[in-house]
């Protein structure tokens, strides 16, 4: 049985999280459910996330790209040491006049900057910029998720609200009856043909019907506010929600954006391939190097001296092949759990798709038999009030019998609401 009171909690987001800002809240003329999807949608503020998703992977991928742009490295350096190079040759042995060769100082200076220019990474720059762009794309996959979510919160305030306001209506046509009954009791009793108590049983069951209809006006007035904070619109009491008509209940395949969450999260998975890859090979870069120093280039000149060189310089980090086998087992793992948590989600949707198809043929098959019933219970009602009016049936009794039939009508929209819900839940299930 639907009850009012118990609820579980798409390309489109890109335009609500980057597009125009939010409408202030207005009164709604009619409410579909469809346009509450859209409105819970533009007021989540978990939307918000995919434009900064957006700006995250834009920024990521200008740091990527300047790795291209020449490195400059500025260093400066002053040391004292226990001991310098030195000639220590005595020239005059050889009949040669003593030559003076200078000697570097014990305290050296100097300051150099480096300019390196990539040539070739070996694709690290490349696989990097990949890495970034799948995980950005599993980021704003997760967003989606995460949004589409609200859609089964939306269907159960949405038909809850439904079924309050189909009750409210039942209850004030009851009240309806009943007065008309009250008033045909007082006619009888002033001919004889009815007493007090049986009035008092009508008027009774009248103030019961008041106090469920202050009951049911406030639990609606609470989902109002509900589905209103959700959709970012006030919802007016008088307001109707417009009955959807009924989705198809067969649904060939499954378009949940879970599924597209996986492909998106073994994507980013299989692109650090690419990145240990690159690790693996040579980096080769040309480089310019300046700087002034004591000594500069020339140890033998104890001076301050500019100086510059400038060539290629290969690198190859070896030690990359230790941790390479172990780093792919790595991500053959998590992608082996990934597909692993597809299936489990596969299963389980499954499982649901099959309940709720019981459930909405059981549903269906009740529907066959409420047109029927409710005639029946009609039909005694009248008979019941042609005996009252006779004086040979009891107060009491002719509030049973209305009763039944207030109740035949309650459970049949009862279960075309539920119907509808379990329609509108399969499907939320697999996003047809």
């Amino acid at each position: 049985m639907l009850s009012p009171f118990s609820f579980g909690f798409g390309e489109r987001l890109r335009q609500l999280a980057t597009g125009a800002a939010l409408a202030a809240p207005l009164l709604l003329s009619a409410l579909t459910i469809e346009e509450c999807y859209e409105k819970a949608e533009a007021n989540y503020p978990l939307v918000r996330q995919y434009a900064l998703v957006e700006k995250s992977a834009h920024y990521d991928l200008e740091n990527a790209s300047k790795a291209w742009l020449p490195q400059l490295n500025l260093s400066g350096k002053a040391t004292y040491q226990s001991d310098v190079t030195k000639v220590g040759f005595d020239f005059s042995k050889l009949g040669m006049p003593p030559i003076d060769i200078p000697t570097a100082s014990k305290d050296q200076y100097g300051v150099s900057l480096d300019v390196s220019q990539t040539l070739w990474d070996g694709g690290a720059i490349n696989a990097q910029k990949r890495t970034i762009a799948e995980g950005a794309e599993a980021d704003r996959k997760q967003v989606e998720v995460n949004v589409y979510a609200i859609r089964e919160r939306i269907n159960s305030l949405y038909f809850g609200l439904l079924l309050l306001q189909e009750k409210i209506k039942q209850t004030d046509l009851l009240q309806e009856e009943l007065q008309r009954n009250i008033s045909k009791i007082e006619t009888y009793i002033a001919n004889g043909m009815a007493n007090e108590s049986d009035l008092n049983a009508v008027k009774v069951d009248l103030l019961r019907s008041h106090q469920s209809a202050v009951q049911l006006r406030t639990s609606a007035q609470a989902y109002r506010e509900m589905l209103g904070l959700f959709i970012g619109n006030s919802i007016a009491d008088d307001e109707p929600l417009i009955t959807p008509s009924a989705p198809s209940s067969t649904f060939a395949s499954n378009n949940r954006p879970e599924l597209a969450l996986f492909d998106a999260k073994i994507n980013a998975l299989q692109g650090r391939n690419a990145s240990i890859t690159a690790s693996l090979m040579p980096k080769v870069n040309l480089f310019v190097t300046g700087g002034y120093g004591k000594p500069g280039l020339n140890m033998l000149e104890n001076s301050f001296k500019p100086y510059y060189m400038g060539g290629v310089r290969f690198t190859w980090n070896i030690g990359a092949f230790y941790t390479a086998q172990n780093s792919r087992r790595k991500i053959a793992t998590g992608i082996a759990s990934v597909e692993n948590e597809r299936d489990l989600f596969l299963l389980n949707t499954s499982m649901q798709q099959s309940r709720y198809t019981k459930e909405e043929l059981q549903y269906r098959e009740q529907l066959r038999y409420d047109d029927e019933i409710i005639a029946l219970r009609a039909e005694v009602k009248r008979a019941a009030e042609v005996k009252m009016a006779n004086g040979t049936l009891s107060g009491m009794d002719l509030i049973r019998d209305i009763n039944a039939e207030q109740n035949a009508r309650l459970t049949k929209i009862e279960h075309e609401l539920q119907r509808l819900l379990t329609l509108y839940n399969l499907k939320f299930t697999t996003n047809n």
